[in-house]
């Protein structure tokens, strides 16, 4: 026997169900917000630290931070919108932005509780935050730094090195093996770059020695 639908509540269960969906509309147009303004903070602590202007970066990062922080709180038991692309990019640029920081800073590596970030993003975070030190060693290169170049591409490899180890599904991983398979192609031009300047340095040093002999 089937029960007259006013028995069943529909109108009460539906209007919980619509009650909580609205809910996790509001804190989804939310997050959407903010996680767009944290890739920017992001992104503009990553130019600073290009720049050499590393007070200006740590200002940038911390309001980044601060933002990233009040979002997730925000989200609060919305597991689902935790893991949405949008919030677990917003995770992967501020990441990346700090651990950038760092590398040049000489600080320790913020790890993903220090960051308060899923460990997907923060993997993630850490290839393209390699693949950044690309720009860093050229500039080093160019300013006649090659022993600071040097190190930077061994962080480069260390890092590389690190994470093709990391051996999971892609769905677990937020998509891993493609972060990796680019800092290695970018890990092989640097590391052509300075095998060419460390040669035309060797050749230079040869000319100015063989120069001063003659004029001996």
């Amino acid at each position: 026997m089937v029960a007259k639908s006013g028995s069943m509540g529909f109108a009460e269960i539906g209007a919980s169900i619509l009650k909580r969906l609205e809910l996790t509309n509001q804190l989804r147009d939310s997050a959407l917000h903010d996680g767009r303004q944290i890739v920017r903070l992001s992104a503009n602590t990553v130019r600073a630290i290009h720049r050499g202007e590393l007070a200006e970066a740590d200002q940038l990062l911390a309001e980044a931070r601060a933002m990233l922080r009040s979002m997730l709180d925000g989200l609060g038991p919305s597991s689902n919108l935790r893991s949405a692309g949008y919030v677990q990019d917003a995770m992967k640029e501020c990441a990346e932005a700090a651990i950038t920081l760092a590398i040049v800073a000489g600080t320790p590596i913020p790890t993903p509780a220090d960051l308060d970030i899923d460990d997907a993003p923060y993997l993630n975070a850490l290839a393209e935050s390699a693949s950044e030190l690309r720009r860093r060693t050229l500039d080093q290169l160019r300013s006649g730094d090659f022993s600071g170049a040097e190190q930077s591409l061994e962080i480069m490899d260390e890092v590389y090195a690190f994470l093709v180890t990391v051996d999971f599904p892609d769905g677990l991983t937020g998509g891993l093996r493609r972060s990796t398979d680019a800092l290695r192609a970018v890990l092989e031009r640097t590391r052509a770059d300075l095998t060419i300047t460390g040669a035309q340095n060797r050749l230079y040093d040869a000319i100015q020695q063989a120069s001063m002999l003659r004029n001996d």
